[in-house]
């Protein structure tokens, strides 16, 4: 090559040189390249749920009931009876599990019961008036059959709907429930001035009302405790009644009632959950619900638990409202498996597995 070639080639080299320089400082104004943008912020394109929203509906005669409905409206409904002294909203101290029920496509509902929450008092009104406005509010939302769950003081309740409504039960599940047969309580004795000296100070301090021991496994559950406070201050104070005790006396008082609703039509499965632990609702009572019922009902007994059964074994009672009754939820290498009942308890019974999902050994 030429001296020319030469000289030539190296201009270009200097030109295109120049140009890389001229072109970083036009870009970021320095001689060093600008870094890439950082990526765009994500931010979510629907709300998260809060909990239940409580609705107001007009019945037939004149009153005003309350209810909530969650979940996804073609999924199968099923009913929430709560224990007493509990609102509408009481089925979001279930939300621990929400993802799992969504999962399982279950829609929960639940009807307020006389004076509590958002729903005036009428002491006119007893337990059937309860399953009149449970059958008038499924009607008002276009439900047919549902799947109902009741737990502790919401069991007489469920049974005087399965005596009204029979037909439009798909299937009865009974957490912790208190049954209105056999033996009345030793408080039915008391007048209604000594009840609610005996509730008064209880249901003022939700703290109070909603004690679990200290050993009970809702402990482990993020955000239970407070989450349980504020459904009884709301079921208590929601309506600006101030803790009166009126309502839960009441209701209380409607669980002396013998003899408790025929459930000879009821024509459904049956599940029966309790804590051999609870002093609440003795686990004898699993027996006494046994003899008023038509059919067998499935029992699920459980050692671990008390009168938090309903809690610690919600996965369970999920599995079994959504149809899958024959399977047992375990938690097996540290992994949730929702096992043919018979490899379950095998598993259990070699120390292979333990009851319920493994977010409950996570502390």
């Amino acid at each position: 090559m030429s001296s020319n070639g030469h000289a030539r080639t190296a201009a270009v080299a200097i030109g295109a040189a120049t140009c890389t320089v001229l072109g970083a400082l036009l870009i970021g104004g320095s001689g060093e390249v600008s870094a890439s943008p950082p990526p765009e912020p994500k931010v979510q394109d629907a709300f998260d749920s809060l909990g239940p929203d409580v609705r107001p509906v007009k019945l037939s005669g004149g009153r005003t009931a309350h209810y909530s409905d969650t979940g996804n409206k073609d999924g199968k409904p099923v009913l929430f009876i709560g224990g007493t002294g509990t609102s509408a909203r009481a089925s979001h101290m279930t939300d621990f599990f929400r993802t799992t029920r969504e999962d399982l496509g279950l829609r929960l509902i639940s009807v307020e019961r006389n004076g509590f929450g958002d729903t005036a008092f009428d002491e006119k009104l007893g337990k059937a008036d309860y399953a009149k406005d449970v059958v008038e509010v499924l009607d008002k939302i276009g439900v047919d059959e549902v799947s109902v769950i009741a737990i502790s003081g919401g069991g007489p309740y469920a049974a005087e709907l399965a005596e009204l409504a029979p037909g439009r039960i798909s299937q009865l599940h009974l957490a912790a429930a208190l049954p209105p047969y056999g033996p009345k309580a030793a408080y039915c004795g008391l007048s209604d001035d000594a009840l609610a000296d005996a509730v008064k100070d209880q249901i003022k301090d939700p703290r109070t009302w909603w004690a679990f021991p200290d050993d009970s496994p809702v402990k482990s559950i993020p955000g239970f405790a407070d989450t349980a406070y504020e459904e009884g201050a709301r079921t208590y104070n929601q309506r600006g009644q101030q803790a009166d005790p009126a309502p839960q006396v009441h209701e209380q008082k409607l669980y002396c009632q013998r003899p408790g609703p025929d459930l000879s039509k009821l024509d459904a499965p049956v599940y029966l959950y309790g804590g051999k632990k609870d002093t609440t609702v003795p686990p004898a009572t699993l027996k006494t619900w046994q003899e008023a019922l038509p059919g067998k009902a499935k029992v699920r007994s459980y050692a671990d638990s008390g009168h938090d059964v309903q809690y610690r074994h919600w996965d369970q009672i999920l599995v079994d409202l959504a149809g899958h009754g024959e399977r047992t939820v375990v938690c097996k290498g540290e992994k949730t498996r929702v096992l043919v009942a018979r490899e379950a308890d095998r598993l259990v019974a070699k120390g292979k597995a333990t009851l319920g999902s493994c977010a409950w050994a996570k502390k």
